[in-house]
């Protein structure tokens, strides 16, 4: 639930943004890269280098990696632009082989739109003669992460690569606005010598609504504290050196709960301690988001008519969820059929009463009239303030908000605290978002904030059901019909891969996964059911077959028995590993 306290951070921040953007016109002269576009020369010691400084049996290492930093008009509207530079050494022919092929990666930050540009790239052969990289051999591909996620990636192989070899290569990344928080990694997939970051604030004397200075600030994480320095330019900068390569591993946790990375935020220098923090922030969410708990008489209408005849707690809570999804369309989901600019063109609810009427809204929207409706019901109501698991590991003893956010309505029910979610759209009664759960919570409250453990769904709501009836033919082909059923997480995960596509695009979705485990195989009768249900199980069915299954010697055949495990990749597929194991 992220828009009331988007609003709320919205109203601090809106006198902020007025005047980054008045800077905006004379940092655009700084955005090709702060300085000389040109290559560095190379120093000779650098080409003579025969081992690695930061990790003894590297293949190769980054001498420098250098990010300038700065703020640009990016086609009418404001941008945040890395100006990015790596050089490095390579020290044998794995090193040539791993390094020659470059994925320069867009991050991916809360859905922030971010786009590679501009990249240039060249080769220095230990005997000091260069060959660069044509423009033309850049090109846009999908790259599949450690974690299944696919992402878009700039890509390109260096020319004349060797053991020996320095090469190195600049882009530019374009984070679409200026926000008051920044990501910046310190590591690579290789060792790295030296990365700095140049930064030149917005602003030197920015206020926010409470007339208080706001300060360019830092926070490191998984790596030392280190100071920024104050440059000639009125720039700040950053140095780390000695960096270890970062490693992406199957079930790893979340990488910002691993790498070395720094969050450069604008903050007034009053520092907290983190309780007195958490107390002020519980207060403040409470109070901003009481006009969207507003009861009046039409809610209490709503409230008694969707409950019924409901007795217990649990009876009419689950009444009045079932109520809120079916009478309220979330318009931000993907699936909803509604463009950017039809979004754009729609009012804000102010209350619980205003998405009543209009029959749609936010997932935030949603979550907020849910809580109206109960506390018209008499039930003790309160917003309860979360951070996702699946981005990092949260840590309550740094005192700002940036990873806790408004998530869902927590209700006292009796002596616990229940937690609903149903402005998510595929998230079944008594649960919440896997990110969501087991989590250091929140719970909003004018006088008194408490902190509270989300409680985690049992493994009997989120299942896979695979079954099969199948008949193995003499030629060793595999032939017959299969059904699998999805629960739970699994199934809200798999709705909301499949929601935005059309049916056939649905249909070759599955047919490649098939294909990739199963290799050659003929996939018909497909059907793809409970795709944008938001309760009931996640189906497909379909009829495969599969020639060549078994293989026949004289008279036996010889077939692996576990069909739905054929062609399945090993879990951990070395002896050794860097990260934790994380599910």
């Amino acid at each position: 639930m992220k828009s009331p306290l988007t609003s709320a951070r919205a109203g601090a921040f809106a006198a902020f943004v007025c005047l980054l953007l008045l800077a905006l016109a004379s940092a655009a002269a700084l955005a090709r890269s702060g300085g000389d576009k040109d290559w560095k020369p190379v120093d000779p010691a650098q080409l003579l280098m025969t081992a690695p400084i930061v990790e003894k049996d590297a293949d190769a290492e980054i001498l420098f990696w250098e990010v300038h930093v700065t703020y640009q008009d990016s086609g009418g509207d404001p941008a945040t632009v890395l100006n990015h530079y790596v050089r490095i050494k390579v020290f044998n022919d794995r090193g040539r082989e791993s390094q020659s092929k470059v994925d320069i990666i867009a991050p991916s930050f809360r859905g922030r739109n971010v786009k590679i540009k501009d990249v240039a790239a060249r080769t220095i052969k230990p005997d000091g003669t260069t060959v660069e990289l044509k423009p033309e051999d850049v090109f846009e591909r999908d790259v599949l992460k450690a974690n299944g996620v696919k992402v878009k990636a700039k890509s390109f192989a260096l020319p004349g690569v060797e053991a020996g070899s320095v090469i190195e290569y600049r882009w530019r990344e374009v984070r679409n606005g200026i926000q008051h928080y920044e990501r910046f990694e310190f590591s690579r997939d290789i060792p790295v010598e030296s990365v700095k970051y140049w930064i030149k604030p917005y602003h030197e004397e920015l206020v926010n609504s409470e007339d208080k200075a706001v300060g360019l600030r830092a926070q490191t994480f998984h790596t030392n504290s280190v100071p920024f320095v104050k440059e000639k330019d009125g720039s700040y900068s950053m140095t780390l050196t000695n960096v270890p390569a970062y490693h992406e591993e199957p079930r790893m946790p979340p990488e910002y709960a691993v790498r070395p990375w720094m969050l450069a935020y604008y903050s007034p220098d009053t520092p907290l301690n983190p309780d007195l923090f958490w107390l002020v922030y519980g207060r403040k969410i409470a109070v901003a988001l009481k006009p969207m708990l507003k009861v009046n008489d039409e809610i209490r209408k709503a409230s008694a008519e969707a409950i019924g005849d409901a007795q217990t707690p649990e009876q009419k809570l689950q009444r009045l969820y079932d109520f809120v999804r079916v009478k309220v369309k979330r318009y931000t989901d993907d699936a909803s059929g509604m463009t950017a600019d039809q979004i754009k063109k729609l009012k804000e609810n102010k209350s619980p009463s205003d998405t009543l009427k209009r029959g749609m809204g936010t997932g935030a929207d949603i979550d907020l009239l849910f809580g109206a409706l109960a506390s018209a019901a008499g039930f003790d109501v309160h917003i309860a303030c979360t951070s996702d698991r699946g981005d990092i590991f949260f840590d309550k003893t740094f005192p700002d908000d940036y990873f806790v956010d408004p998530a869902s309505v927590a209700i006292k029910v009796g002596d616990q605290w229940r937690f609903f979610n149903p402005g998510s759209t595929y998230v079944t009664f008594g649960m919440l978002r896997w990110q969501e759960e087991g989590q250091e919570t929140l719970i909003s409250d004018e006088k008194a904030p408490v902190w509270v453990s989300s409680p985690i769904s049992g493994p009997e709501k989120s299942l896979e059901k695979r079954t099969a009836t199948l008949k193995l033919s003499d030629d060793g082909t595999l032939e017959g019909d299969v059904t699998m059923e999805y629960t739970g997480h699994l199934a809200a995960d798999m709705k909301e891969l499949n929601d935005d596509e059309s049916p056939a695009q649905r249909e070759e979705r599955l047919k490649d996964r098939l294909k990739q485990q199963l290799g050659a195989s003929e996939v018909t009768d497909i059907h793809v059911e409970n795709v944008t249900d938001p309760d009931k199980p996640f189906k497909y069915s379909f009829h495969v077959r599969v020639p060549g299954y078994a293989q026949r010697t004289g008279k036996r055949l010889f077939l692996q028995p576990a069909f739905f495990e054929k062609g399945i990749e090993p879990l951990f597929p070395t002896a050794d590993r860097r990260q934790y194991v994380y599910f």
